[in-house]
């Protein structure tokens, strides 16, 4: 199976997409990691995307789709979860280009833009350690620091002017994505609100 997550952000894709690959066995694919191993590798299309990243340039649909190809013939038979990927309605068509055999199904994590903004805004971070705390989902420290001691503090990302921003961007390139999928009749819409567990059973009663 062939898995699309896709979500605000602050909609929980990144916890959900951790539960759906260790019970579903499935491999999760990150676009990010595949060019850095690509360019790594020193493969046509990773000197290509080398070239860009390089120059500050954003990698072209073609060349990432192009390493997204290589990979799957590489892992054939094999699940994979895409998660923040695809992020344009051609990125989109160019991946149907090539999943034309496989069972795809699209999972939309669906949340009020009020609860993203209260997620986001409520989140922060250990300097120290990098771990993420969430009181608006019961993810507290246990005081004024981290566990390893670190100074917790709230990221740029996570400032409302910036969600807001993000959240625009999500309206503009993202929702025509779920509507592509939708006329395709492999959209699965899951309520996004709630625990992680609750979320988690809901995303698991869609995909048996």
């Amino acid at each position: 199976m062939i898995l699309i997550l896709l979500g605000a952000p602050g909609a929980g894709k990144g916890t959900q997409a951790e539960r759906i690959k260790a019970h579903f066995d499935m491999q999760h694919l990150s676009t990010g990691d595949l060019l850095r191993a690509a360019v790594k590798e020193g493969s046509e299309l990773g000197k290509l995307a080398k070239d860009y990243m390089d120059g500050g340039k954003l990698v072209p649909d073609d060349v990432i789709l192009g390493i997204i190809n290589d990979y799957m013939k590489a892992n054939e038979g094999a699940g994979i979860l895409f998660d923040g990927f695809p992020r344009t309605v051609a990125q989109a068509e160019g991946l149907d280009g090539f999943l034309k055999d496989a069972e795809v199904k699209v999972v939309s994590l669906e949340i009020e833009d009020e609860v993203v903004i209260n997620r986001l805004s409520s989140r922060r971070s250990c300097r120290a350690c990098g771990r993420v705390y969430n009181p608006a989902l019961g993810i507290k420290p246990a005081g004024d620091a981290c566990e390893c001691g670190g100074e917790i503090y709230q990221r740029d990302d996570d400032r409302s002017e910036t969600i807001a921003n993000r959240l625009n961007i999500f309206h503009t390139q993202t929702e025509p994505i779920i509507e592509f999928y939708g006329a395709r009749k492999v959209l699965y819409k899951v309520n996004g609100n709630g625990a992680p567990d609750e979320i988690f059973k809901r995303v698991k009663e869609t995909l048996v």
